[in-house]
């Protein structure tokens, strides 16, 4: 290493986040302090600038400063012009600088020299110019079109921000594709799905918790990964001093160590809960009268097992609560829950007198381990549900909508579209939404959504069709994916994929061309949105540092660059929707760059934020320059019970009975020739008749028999984990035992020493998991923090790709297991998601 090579490597390792001679006295060598300061590399306090960002590290999306100096990125804090977080933040944040700096990134264009692809197989990249890159694509789309098969490109999207539809999209359509696949499937449709069919929101919720009085949190962890984690790390405290906060985990989260009470359900079982609460709430008299009615008399007649008569109920703002008590919640009592949930029923009975005293100041919190299960449907509606019996919708304390913000459209690509195009946008989708097996229901639509985790069995099996070009962007479904290996198996089959990511992931090693990624956080342009305290915030990222090596602008500058070939080629159309549609909204000037074309797609999308003359609400900016400093915008504070009998539901109501999913079914069915019995015959589920339209139990679908997988397999996320990619962060494996349980530069899997004791295993032994799915190896933490019965184990290790450091030797070896070698490919069918959890049978085994 020469002098200047140990200069830089100092620089980053130890005045991160100070820029102060002082600082850095404290903790470098003398030698390297005297050869810093003469090299120039000793600041001022303050000399450097703070640079508005968004952290991409997880769903919460937080607004985010970087502090600059010298080009480089030193520091982040919450963005202090957020009244969603403010300046607060988690720990997720800083690793975002190890990623930036990451020596194991990709700097430039590599193509795949060798034809043989598997595990421990060397691809042998070869470093390529862009040039030669986007020629290479250009001859896909070109060999595509001349054959008339537009639609045999596939493009794949992973984490993103909202200006992906130029490249997913748009640009796809323009291309005469219909296989813009989304990762939407893998992240939590199934959540959406219980808010949609109950009070017609398919979206996410944020949660009032600076007013309320009891939280009830199903498997949500906010303290670690939630949707505005920054937020609740800031203000968890305040809440504890007056509310009490109930944590139902099979595992002893973070949150849970700081509750009042931890309930350690059996895995799979969270609707026999919120069904046994419901039922007892009844029976109690305990729902929010001005919400949801009264009896006429004012007499509570909701007595166990019994039915009521409807005529004799007045509803409110709600529809169909007597129908269903009769179908199906007469008979949900806690001793009926106990037996299935493993809680006790004076427990069940004790925490829903609890809810009633405090409602309606209470929020009922569900997780995608609650809800994407086989059968999960069901359970999201049911704890959603309870938020309508306690009148906690849209209240003061309880649980509110994400807001909408006032920004453009994307520019639509539709009239680009030649005749060559068209038919191919005609052809069914590569994820099967849409066929009676896969309704995928995103809001109430038939095929409306997307069934991300399926394009990997369609491949295999060439049904609809077989792809010739595949296109992943910033996603690793071989490694996200439940039963990955089929995607491993999947890509062999495509003729030619390509890559566009920052590190060469497992998805990378199946790949024939590599294209190097910017860094979401300070690379380039982009727009998120989140919510949380009130209030719904639009925050930008913009390049802060020069890019690593080659990386160009991806979502927008990657489609300029093949739009500039394919024009070259005598296809003009994407090129002359990128120069059309995406001019400067100050200027007027059409983009000759590929920075340019993202800058003026995101100043596009958000001009009704920062124009003058389109404001509607919220922060009020001069003009562009004003709000590119700050990088923040904020909504005005939220509109407490405006959604009461304003609802996107069929009866514009809450919907304990749910006319909109009897739609929903009945359009499904008969595309199919089939009634909603048949529907949930394909789908899965048990239910038939009525059933099917209220929140009922549907029994847990056990993957491997209880005498061969005894224990039941916890899939759970990191407060450090970056949805996988900060596994290559030294910072990320030395502070693992952040999570309770879990043990610093390790890969564990956390065991109760009851079930250790019976298996012979003590702490820290090697230990194998197996399930139906496949084997993996990690270490043994005991912990009396799990359930008997079950073992938990944290995502995000397990890469065998990636870097030196997140495997144990790249490309061979990897480094633990990961968990999702372990879960079978199952779906929720109704929304189209990925069945990460439920009943996941696993044996365990000392190495």
């Amino acid at each position: 290493m020469n002098v200047k090579e140990s200069i830089n490597l100092s620089r980053r390792q130890v005045l991160i986040g100070t820029g102060t001679l002082a600082l850095a006295s404290l903790f470098a060598p003398k030698a390297i302090v005297l050869a810093m300061a003469e090299a120039g590399m000793i600041y001022e306090p303050n000399s450097g600038k703070w640079v508005g960002t968004t952290c991409n590290g997880c769903t919460s999306f937080c607004a985010k400063q970087v502090y600059i100096q010298d080009g480089r990125a030193l520091n982040i804090r919450g963005n202090e012009f957020s009244k969603v977080h403010g300046k607060s933040s988690c720990p997720r944040q800083y690793l975002a600088l190890q990623e930036l700096y990451d020596p194991d990134r990709v700097r430039t264009p590599m193509l795949r020299t060798n034809p043989e692809k598997g595990r421990g197989i060397d691809p042998q990249f070869k470093p390529i110019s862009w040039d030669e890159a986007i020629s290479l694509i250009a001859d896909q789309f070109m060999a595509l079109r001349e054959k008339n098969e537009t639609h045999r490109y596939v493009a794949l999207r992973g984490r993103y921000s909202y200006l992906s539809d130029v490249l997913i999209k748009n640009f796809t359509q323009v291309m005469g594709s219909p296989n813009a696949i989304t990762h939407s499937a893998l992240c939590a449709e199934a959540d959406k799905l219980g808010s949609f069919f109950t009070e017609g929101n398919w979206g996410y919720r944020q949660y009032d918790i600076q007013d309320t009085r009891y939280i009830l949190s199903f498997g949500v962890d906010p303290l670690s990964a939630n949707r505005q984690v920054s937020y609740y790390c800031s203000e968890w405290g305040n809440t504890l001093d007056k509310a009490q906060v109930a944590i139902v985990d099979p595992r002893f989260s973070a949150s849970a160590a700081k509750a009042d009470e931890w309930v350690p359900i059996k895995p799979g079982q969270d609707g026999a809960l919120g069904l046994a609460l419901a039922h007892q709430i009844l029976v109690d008299g305990g729902w929010h009268r001005p919400f949801v009615g009264d009896f006429t008399d004012g007499q509570n007649r909701f007595v166990a097992g019994q039915e009521v008569d409807s005529g004799i109920f007045k509803e409110i703002h709600t529809n169909g609560l007597v129908e269903w008590w009769n179908i199906a919640l007469k008979d949900y009592t806690p001793e009926w829950a106990a037996g299935l949930c493993g809680i006790d029923a004076g427990q069940i009975r004790r925490i829903a007198a609890k809810l009633v005293d405090a409602s309606p100041r209470v929020q009922i919190w569900r997780s995608r381990g609650a809800q994407m299960q086989h059968r999960g449907a069901y359970t999201a509606m049911a704890l959603h549900a309870l938020n309508g019996l306690l009148g906690s919708v849209d209240q003061e304390g309880g649980v509110l909508k994400w807001a909408s913000a006032p920004m453009a459209k994307m520019p639509s690509s539709k009239k680009y579209v030649d005749e060559i195009g068209k038919p191919g946008l005609k052809m069914e989708k590569m994820d099967r939404r849409g066929r009676l097996e896969f309704p995928a229901l995103k809001k109430g639509k038939s095929g409306g959504g997307v069934v991300t985790n399926a394009v990997a069995t369609s491949i295999l099996e060439a049904d609809p069709y077989s792809p010739a070009f595949v296109l992943g962007y910033h996603n690793n479904f071989s490694f996200s994916s439940p039963g990955g290996q089929q995607w491993e198996e999947a890509l062999k089959k495509v003729p030619f994929v390509t890559h566009l990511t920052t590190n060469i992931s497992e998805f990378s090693w199946y790949s024939d061309l590599i294209l190097p990624a910017p860094h979401f956080m300070f690379e380039r342009w982009g727009i998120q949105k989140t919510a949380g305290n009130r209030y719904t915030q639009v925050s930008i990222t913009q390049p802060a540092v020069k890019p690593l090596g080659e990386a160009i602008e991806d979502e927008c500058g990657v489609p300029w660059l093949i739009a500039n070939e394919l024009a070259k080629r005598g296809f003009e159309n994407p090129l002359n929707y990128l120069k059309s549609e995406f001019k400067d909204p100050e200027t007027g000037n059409a983009p000759t760059t590929p920075v340019e074309l993202a800058m003026y797609a995101t100043k596009i999308l958000t001009q009704p934020l920062w124009d003058p003359a389109l404001y509607k609400e919220g922060d009020h900016f001069s003009g562009w320059k004003e709000f590119l400093e700050k990088g923040v915008w904020n909504s005005k504070p939220y509109a407490f019970r405006k959604r009461w009998s304003h609802m996107k539901t069929v009866t514009k109501k809450f919907e304990f009975y749910s006319e909109t999913m009897r739609v929903a079914l009945e359009k499904h069915g008969k595309k199919h020739h089939t009634d909603p019995d048949g529907v949930m015959k394909a789908t899965g589920y048990l239910a038939r008749g009525e059933l099917a339209f209220i929140p009922h139990y549907e029994e847990p679908f056990r993957y491997g028999d209880e005498q061969t997988y005894p224990l039941l397999f916890v899939d759970h996320k990191s407060r450090l984990s970056r949805e996988g990619r900060s596994a290559n962060n030294s910072w990320f494996q030395n502070n693992l035992d952040i999570d309770p349980g879990a043990r610093k530069n390790a890969d564990v899997a956390k065991l109760n020493p009851i079930d250790a004791e019976k298996l012979g295993v003590k702490d820290g032994d090697p230990i194998r998991i197996t399930s139906i799915q496949g084997s993996i190896t990690c270490e043994a933490a005991l912990f009396e923090g799990i359930r008997p019965g079950t073992v938990a184990k944290a995502f995000g290790q397990g890469h065998w790709a990636y870097g030196r450091i997140a495997a144990r030797q790249f490309g061979k070896e990897a480094l633990g297991g990961n968990n999702n070698d372990l879960l079978p490919p199952a779906y929720e069918h109704l929304s189209g998601s990925s069945a990460f959890y439920g009943q996941i049978g696993v044996r365990v085994e000392k190495v």
